[in-house]
């Protein structure tokens, strides 16, 4: 087989987890090229919910203040009662933002906006989805994957070195390795669709017949946008009528008002909500992520969020590979992420559960601060330690100041597609392509003025922690374990060694 390669990898489905790990393999000179079998971008807003952890990713991108701009946070919710008469409350139960965890908030940003906002930033690096191109069939050897697409200009086969599906729950991909797509489809149809409308305010998300899977329905303003999200439980068997005076009738079947009028149907959808979990996220050469990999109940907020995370998750494993690192790097993807994926459909599930009551509210669990993986061979610690922060755990941010006076934000250092080793004075080591190395204490780049953090990061004196690229800590070792950090170093593809 010929090693003709047309690109390091291919990237099957331009979403929000292709765009993902676009950006993230462009800002390492990876090349790739992104497909997408829809012959335009998709024009729904589905996955409306950017969680916190997602704009820290965001952040890193380089593309945080422009989701915000685009969209907004969350209105209180306004639920009705039978008489007509409501209460207001909160769709998320708020925390005050911290040092160590600066978003706090869920943002509201249309689906549609979000990728739009992906999509210029992967331009700025000089790449774009391919939109009309679907895969056909694909094969692999241990050097490769050879694919045939379809485009618009015809059939033609490449040849990449890795092949990643991100290509939603009816993934092709998927289903040419036969990986098993266990699960449930959950008992409840329903409707999601983008229109304009008169009769309701947009300061608020409006809720009616709660807790009654026969009349629940919801208008929900689109932040960035002049359109409402209605939602709503349907019959599990039938048709549904989504056009404009289909929705209105519903409306006004649903909420005994007839004030509300739906003028334009911008997108529409009827579908099953479903809970399920590939068997394998990787067969040699190729990869699930996202939608590909788990399918979950929109009540969390956690799909969209969960298939960035697993781009990100892989896009440095392949760009470390590419460059030399070892291929057992790439194990840690199934095993980080599938566990995590496994606990989102349980708390997406169960707040489905809730939703049925009327009593869904969601809390600090869907914002995926406190995922992490303390289990994954990519944590070490030398000691074992019991303390504040663990290998394995997110690395979070604190306000310091750099040794020239001027503040600084622990995020603002591991921003980019390199590793970051943090020192608490002593020893430290070579610096190197892909390593950045600050340190805190007398005559060190950095000072730690209001204590944020030693009070985020527990360490001893001399102690060395290792930030991934994608911002969760990989090693803590202490001062008289450089050995253990050299050989963390090489097993991650970065060869310095320690000095004294």
């Amino acid at each position: 087989m010929t090693n003709n390669f047309a690109a390091d990898v291919l990237i099957c489905g331009a979403g929000a987890t292709g765009l993902t790990l676009a950006i993230d393999l462009a800002r390492r000179g990876v090349s790739f090229r992104l497909i997408e079998k829809l012959d335009d971008p998709f024009r729904g807003s589905r996955g409306k919910g950017i969680q916190p952890r997602t704009q820290e990713v965001f952040e890193d991108f380089g593309i945080l203040d422009r989701i915000v701009a685009a969209g907004g946070f969350y209105p209180k919710q306004r639920e009705y009662a039978e008489d007509g008469s409501f209460c207001d409350a909160d769709v998320v139960e708020a925390e005050p933002a911290t040092s160590a965890e600066p978003y706090h908030l869920p943002l509201m940003v249309p689906q549609f906006l979000t990728e739009r906002v992906m999509r210029a930033r992967l331009a700025e690096f000089g790449h774009r989805p391919e939109f009309g191109c679907e895969l056909l069939g694909f094969a692999q050897d241990g050097e490769g994957v050879t694919a045939r697409i379809s485009t618009p200009a015809g059939e033609e086969t490449i040849r990449v070195r890795w092949l990643v599906g991100a290509d939603g729950g009816r993934s092709f991909v998927r289903h040419a390795l036969d990986i098993g797509f266990p699960g449930k489809t959950l008992d409840v149809r329903a409707i999601v669709a983008d229109v304009t409308m008169t009769g309701l305010r947009r300061d608020v998300w409006h809720r009616f017949g709660e807790g009654d899977m026969q009349r629940q329905i919801s208008a929900c303003p689109l932040a960035g946008t002049d359109l409402f999200q209605l939602q709503g439980p349907i019959p599990l068997e039938g048709e549904v009528d989504l056009s404009a005076e289909g929705l209105t009738a519903l409306l006004a079947e649903r909420t005994g008002r007839n004030d509300l009028l739906v003028h334009v149907v911008s997108w529409a959808s009827a579908f099953h909500m479903n809970a399920r979990l590939a068997d394998r996220y990787r067969v040699g050469r190729v990869f699930l992520a996202g939608d590909a990999a788990h399918t979950h109940p929109p009540t969390g907020g956690q799909g969209l969020n969960t298939g960035v995370q697993d781009a990100y998750n892989l896009g440095w494993k392949l760009g470390a590979v590419l460059a030399g690192a070892p291929n057992t790097l790439l194990d840690s993807y199934e095993q980080e992420r599938r566990p995590v994926a496994q606990a989102m459909l349980g708390l997406a599930t169960g707040l489905l559960e809730a939703m049925k009551r009327g009593e869904m509210r969601r809390g600090r669990d869907v914002h995926q601060l406190n995922i992490g993986y303390p289990e994954s061979s990519l944590a070490v610690e030398a000691p074992e330690r019991h303390g504040v922060l663990l290998a394995g755990d997110r690395a979070p941010d604190a306000q310091v100041r750099g040794a020239a006076g001027q503040p600084r934000r622990l995020f603002d250092l591991f921003k980019g597609p390199h590793w970051t080793l943090l020192a608490d004075g002593g020893a430290t080591v070579a610096a190197g392509p892909g390593l950045h190395i600050h340190s805190f204490g007398e005559r060190r780049d950095l000072v730690d003025d209001a204590g944020q953090f030693r009070t985020a990061y527990g360490l001893a004196p001399g102690d060395r922690v290792l930030v991934r690229p994608d911002g969760y800590v990989g090693a803590i070792v202490s001062a008289t374990e450089g050995a253990a950090l050299d050989a963390y170093l090489a097993k991650v593809g970065l060869r310095d060694q320690a000095h004294g």
